[in-house]
């Protein structure tokens, strides 16, 4: 996988407020946005499952030793994963930023034990997620990022 992160037909985050989070990552590194919000973020840049068009967003994420967690809550309201979550489903090769170090892994959603305890970890470092599982009928899905 090439660099996605720096090919011109990547598209970001259709919120405005998470576009523009990304570009600023982008524009310093990371240097502004890594922190956001108190949570270490990065950019992960993904292949539309039906488009075939690239997509950036930033993104919450923990650390499972040399591996990234993110959890796929969307909003706090929706009914559905979030349309990045898809998409890293159908294509799991995807490339990350963290700070000024962009990488290549692949993604895969965690299940039954270390789902639990990597959704543990992670709501640990955001308990904001548990009021988004309290709002919707789904699974929250966790994704675990490989190095490649």
């Amino acid at each position: 996988m090439s660099d996605l992160n720096t090919r011109e037909e990547v598209t970001d985050s259709p919120d405005a407020s998470v576009a523009e989070h990304v570009r600023r990552y982008i524009a310093t590194n990371g240097q502004s946005g890594y922190m956001e919000g108190g949570s270490t973020n990065l950019v992960l840049t993904h292949q539309g499952r039906k488009s075939g068009k690239f997509y950036r967003t930033g993104l919450f994420f923990g650390a499972d030793g040399d591996r990234y967690v993110l959890v796929a809550s969307g909003s706090a309201i929706t009914h559905t994963h979030p349309a990045w979550y898809l998409n890293v489903a159908a294509n799991p090769e995807v490339q990350v930023q963290i700070l000024a170090e962009k990488f290549t892994v692949r993604a895969h959603t965690a299940t039954g034990p270390e789902r639990e305890r990597l959704w543990k970890l992670m709501t640990d470092l955001a308990p904001v997620y548990h009021t988004y599982e309290a709002r919707t009928r789904r699974v929250i899905p966790v994704v675990v990022l490989e190095r490649i």
